[in-house]
């Protein structure tokens, strides 16, 4: 399927994420903010959910689409020599934190609710560990990924979802349900 256009985008009532419990935030995370504590020097604020019009999942699927084209795939161990360090892309390359944190930081600079934008951690199709952008609407919760262009609800995608950012504080993390359905959706036989 190719770019989302907007005279031919219906959107459909997708169920949320079921929140369970508190998490401790990624090592990853508190390394950003230690390396970008302007980023993270914020007050907590209502939770809030973004309202998702067909411009406006248009918009989101151009951007996740953008920065897709423009990031390379490269794992820090090749970048910065270590594991795990997030931050923005560099000379266009990075991992799929980094993407995360582009589209985040371009959605906020675009208007988006900081409260509805929320990385998520995620086991991907393969088992590995992987983070998608959560776009938290009325609509029910969309996943931002670098293994994907398209833009779709959150159980879509095939991942195991198991923590992701609190809306009120981006430094507070909790914890996600069974990871897999939402409430009432059952599994594929």
């Amino acid at each position: 399927m190719g770019p989302v256009e907007a005279q031919t985008v219906k959107v459909a009532a997708a169920s949320p994420m079921q929140v369970i419990g508190g998490a401790k935030a990624p090592m990853g995370w508190t390394q950003f903010c230690a390396d970008n504590p302007i980023e993270c020097d914020v007050k907590p604020m209502r939770a809030t959910k973004a309202k998702l019009t067909a411009t406006k999942l248009v918009e989101l699927d151009k951007l996740n689409r953008k920065v897709n084209a423009q990031v390379s795939p490269v794992t820090d161990q090749e970048l910065y020599g270590t594991e795990e360090f997030w931050t923005y892309p560099t000379d266009n390359k990075g991992d799929c934190e980094d993407y995360v944190l582009l589209k985040r930081k371009l959605l906020i600079e675009a208007g988006w609710p900081r409260q509805a934008l929320l990385i998520t951690v995620v086991r991907d199709l393969k088992g590995d560990g992987h983070a998608v952008l959560t776009v938290v609407t009325d609509r029910g919760d969309y996943a931002l990924d670098n293994q994907a262009d398209d833009v779709k609800p959150w159980f879509e995608t095939g991942y195991t979802y198991v923590k992701r950012q609190s809306q009120i504080d981006p430094n507070q993390w909790v914890l996600l349900g069974d990871g897999v359905n939402p409430v009432g959706v059952a599994a594929a036989p």
